[in-house]
């Protein structure tokens, strides 16, 4: 009974430890829903404007999905109308900004 319950802590501790985890990756992705990408010149126009930037790790364009997700560095941030002039300056409308995975 005691090995029983001691697996159960185990496994509740582990569960809700790499939720923490997950969580904490998270709050560094941004996702950006964006109108008006159609190709791969789109895509990479805008992997130009934002891999510019010290404070972004990394940028992802998916074009099937109209997403632009967009890695910060630890510890570093961008706002929401500093993202949306980035994206509009390059020709593109912002739909949404969502922060987290």
């Amino acid at each position: 009974m005691k090995i029983l319950i001691i697996a159960l802590l185990t496994i509740i501790f582990s569960l809700s430890f790499s939720s923490a985890m997950a969580a904490e990756e998270c709050k560094d992705t941004i996702n950006v829903k964006v109108n008006g990408m159609v190709c791969d010149f789109c895509a990479r126009a805008l992997e130009k404007v934002f891999g510019r930037r010290d404070d972004v790790a990394h940028i992802k364009v998916d074009l099937d999905n109209s997403n632009v997700i967009v890695e910060m560095k630890r510890g570093l941030n961008i706002d929401d109308a500093a993202i949306t002039k980035l994206i509009s300056d390059s020709g593109y409308d912002v739909k949404n900004i969502n922060r987290g995975c």
